[in-house]
């Protein structure tokens, strides 16, 4: 799961910097920022929020450089991850040692949209009270759009604790 920090955003998102808390946690964390100083002040930041053993950290190299969607070169003249190739991303994330080789496939149900909708997580009358009280319960922010939260829920929870998370709530009305 891939979380953009928004910039500087991230110093004042408070729902953000506990979803990034509650990722390092369970899965751990990989912070890959441009090189530049905008870039490692985030990275320190997040350093500061996170304990340093649920951490990865993936470098990208000093290239200069313009972006194709900028009309000029940043301030520090560096390209930013999204303007490097995905070769440098994969070396940076190779170095950190975060690649992982092909294993077999385990069979796993997924939650889907079609589950939140089921189970009356969206599209129907109570749903917006319905999704917060689950969210509230699962110590998640409560903005996540219905793609966000299929994809944060199937990166915490397994279909049968998705379905025991929901029956709970819905019990304690």
């Amino acid at each position: 799961i891939i979380i953009e920090t928004d910039g500087f955003g991230i110093f004042n998102d408070k729902e953000k910097q506990k979803l990034i808390r509650r990722l390092a946690e369970t899965k751990g964390l990989l912070i890959l920022t441009d090189s530049d100083s905008a870039g490692f002040k985030i990275r320190s930041f997040i350093r500061g929020i996170v304990p340093n053993e649920q951490i990865k950290h993936a470098y990208i190299p000093d290239i200069f450089g313009k972006e194709k969607r900028k009309t000029e070169p940043s301030k520090e003249g560096k390209l930013g991850v999204e303007g490097v190739k995905v070769q440098v991303i994969i070396d940076a994330l190779e170095k950190a040692g975060v690649l992982c080789e092909e294993s077999e496939k385990t069979e796993r149900r997924v939650i889907t949209k079609l589950d939140l909708y089921e189970d009356g997580l969206s599209g129907k009358p109570d749903s917006d009270a319905l999704r917060k009280k689950l969210l509230k319960a699962l110590d998640l922010p409560e903005r996540l759009t219905s793609n966000a939260l299929v994809q944060i829920l199937n990166t915490f929870l397994t279909f049968e604790e998705y379905k025991k998370a929901v029956e709970e709530v819905k019990s304690n009305g």
